[in-house]
C-alpha cells in the first residue's frame, strides 16, 4: 500500500514539474493573455493522448487541473468518454460541459 501511495504522489510531482517546464505553447491569446483553444478550430484535442502542454491551452484548464488529468489517465487507463473528466480531482461538470467543444476521447 505504501509503495502504491508513493508512486501516486511520485507521478503527480512528475506532472506538476512537467507543467512547469512547458507552460509556453502555440495556441491564440486569450483575454487574460494565457494562449488558450479556439471554439470551432478544426482539431480537438484528444484528451487520451494530450500533453501538458496542449491540455493548458484548455478554457478552465492550468497547469494543476492539466497535471491531475495526466495523473488520471496515468492511474486508469484512457478515457472512454469526455463526460469521463468529471472523475478528475478538481473538475466538475461545469468543466466538463465547458471543455466538450474542444476535446475528444475517441
Amino acid at each position: 500500500m505504501r509503495k502504491a501511495v508513493t508512486g501516486r504522489i511520485l507521478m503527480i510531482f512528475i506532472a506538476v514539474l512537467a507543467a512547469g517546464l512547458f507552460a509556453g505553447n502555440t495556441a491564440l491569446a486569450g483575454e487574460d493573455g494565457r494562449k488558450t483553444a479556439v471554439q470551432g478550430s478544426a482539431e480537438k484535442i484528444n484528451i487520451n493522448v494530450a500533453t501538458l502542454k496542449e491540455l493548458i491551452t484548455l478554457p478552465g484548464i492550468g497547469r494543476k487541473k492539466a497535471g491531475a488529468i495526466i495523473a488520471y489517465r496515468t492511474e486508469n487507463g484512457k478515457f472512454s468518454s469526455v463526460d469521463e473528466l468529471g472523475k478528475v480531482r478538481g473538475i466538475g461538470k461545469k468543466t466538463v460541459e465547458k471543455l466538450k467543444p474542444y476535446v475528444t476521447a475517441p
